[in-house]
């Protein structure tokens, strides 16, 4: 059987977390099969808020880790969603 997660990220202020969060996704890259991120334009100014969706693979033990080091940022969400097949 194998493991599929699905981590969904909220980044309250990006300009003020991407660099922290940036950081921790390098050093997790290798748990990350696929990532999608965005954030809203409004009148051609960009929202200090951003979505990150990241579909991860390797091993189960690191994404708890990867997980806990993105929570220790601060002034980010973090959700996930887990399936066995």
């Amino acid at each position: 059987m194998k493991n599929l997660k699905i981590l969904g990220i909220f980044i309250f202020d990006r300009i003020k977390e991407a660099q922290s969060t940036q950081k921790v996704l390098t050093k997790y890259n290798h748990l990350i099969k696929a990532r999608l991120g965005f954030h809203e334009l409004h009148q051609g100014a960009c929202s200090r808020q951003a979505f990150i969706i990241l579909h991860l693979h390797g091993a189960p033990a690191e994404w708890e880790q990867f997980e806990k080091e993105l929570l220790e940022i601060g002034g980010i969400e973090v959700q996930q969603m887990s399936f066995q097949y």
